[in-house]
This record gives structure tokens, sequence and C-alpha cells, in this order.
């Protein structure tokens, strides 16, 4: 895929980011055929938007490519957050681990070690919240979701947590209410069973690109899968000893 059309595709999507209007999908000629095309498309939203990036989804599927998301600074909230409906109208919602770095990662030739990254991150409980520029209800292939950040909507954020290390991330508790109500528990859920293996990559992924930045967050995938909630809608998730998130969509 050429700059140009690259550019056309992203220019579509800021529109429907600036209008709140869905698209129906990206035209056939302007659509991501590889991972990196997909990201290619993010990274020119990004530059038309001129937003500050503060931070990324990531996903670092076994034996496949790995990709991420751009979070923008503007959609980073603390917990417990009341969210407008109208930032989000779809409400979709995932209870994630995410890291917060607080040291940067420059570009370097030699990849990030598990150690260097583990070091310099702090974990906390997370709400990831869900909305595509595409009208859900069309069938939509994944590279067009990659293209649109991965449908990322905003990130609610529990406070970081220090003491994380001391936990498993692959099996710990994790709770979910809506509206007070039990709602779904489990124990452990991550895709991969390691979110910090996303945050590793996420720093490597980065690391010809000018580097992640201190402060900046990347959220490593969902434990409770993805649902849609109403407006007026509070969901809260727990992390045994990590923290809870809590966002309601208010009208």
């Amino acid at each position: 895929m050429d700059q140009h059309r690259i550019d056309k595709a992203a220019a579509l999507l800021v529109q429907a980011r600036r209008d709140m209007v869905p698209l129906q999908g990206l035209p056939e000629a302007l659509q991501p055929k590889t991972i990196d095309e997909g990201h290619a498309i993010q990274d020119a939203t990004s530059k038309a938007l001129g937003k500050l990036v503060g931070g990324f989804k990531a996903m670092c599927p076994p034996g496949q490519q790995p990709n991420r998301g751009i979070l923008y600074a503007g959609t980073i909230h603390p917990s417990p957050c009341d969210l407008p409906v109208s930032e989000a109208p779809q409400c979709g919602v995932e209870g994630e681990v995410a890291f917060v770095y607080r040291a940067n990662l420059p570009d370097r030739p030699v990849p990030y070690t598990r150690e260097e990254v583990a070091a310099v991150v702090d974990a906390f409980a997370a709400i990831e919240v869900v909305h595509s520029r595409f009208d859900i209800a069309k069938p939509l292939s994944n590279l067009e979701k990659l293209a649109d950040s991965i449908m990322n909507g905003g990130l609610v954020c529990a406070a970081p947590n220090t003491g994380w290390r001391s936990l498993n991330l692959e099996t710990i508790q994790v709770t979910m209410t809506i509206n007070g109500a039990p709602f779904k528990a489990k124990a452990g859920g991550h895709p991969i069973g390691d979110p910090l293996a996303v945050a590793v990559e996420m720093a490597n992924m980065w690391r010809s690109k000018g580097g992640v930045r201190a402060g900046q967050l990347v959220t490593c995938g969902s434990y409770t899968g993805l649902d849609y909630l109403k407006p007026g809608d509070t969901c809260s998730v727990t992390f045994e000893g990590l923290g809870t998130a809590t966002v309601t969509f208010v009208k």
C-alpha cells in the first residue's frame, strides 16, 4: 500500500473520530493487507489528529507478528471515571492488566529483555473502553480493526501497584460487576497468560520508532472478554491484590 492510499484511509478514520459517525468499513482499495500496513494507517491517523500519544494496547499471539494500537492521552482516565457516552457510544468494556513505563526505553539495535522491562514498569488494573470507528454490526476484517487502533476508545486506570511482582498474573483472581451485581469471576484468563510479555514486545516494537517514553502506558489484553454495556451502567473490575478499576457511562 502506497503512502497516498495510507493517507486516504487515515483521513476516513480521522473524520469518523471527529464527527462520531461510524464507517461501514474501509473501501477495498484502502484496506490494509498486512499488519505493517495497519500500523502505517494508525500512524498516519495519529499524525493527522495531532494528539499526544499516552500509550498503547498491544498483542503478541504465539507464532504471529506482534501488533499494537495507539491510546491518546486525552482518552486515558483515572479510576473511578464518569465517562460521557458521547465519547464512547458503543460502551464496550474489557478488564485488563496494564503497565506504566517509569523510564525511557529509547531506540537501540539490541532487543530489550524481560528483566530490563520488568525493572522499569509498574502494573495496574484497568478497564479498556472499546469503541470502534466502524459500525460494529457490519463484518470487519481484523486488519481494518487494527488500522483503527484495535477499536480502542479509552482506558480507565487504577493506581499503579509497585508490589505487582509478587503476584501470579497468569492465575490472578478477576471479578467483574455491573451496577454492583456479580457478572464474571475467574482465575486468570489472559490471552497468552503473561501480560508482562506483551509489555516487553511493546518496548521492542517501538525501539526503532523513537522508543517508549517514561509515563506512557501499555494495556496488554483482556482477561474478561469484550462486553457491551448501556448508557448509565457502571462496570468495576478487580484483580485480587492488584487493584480495582471502575467506569460509569454517563449521559
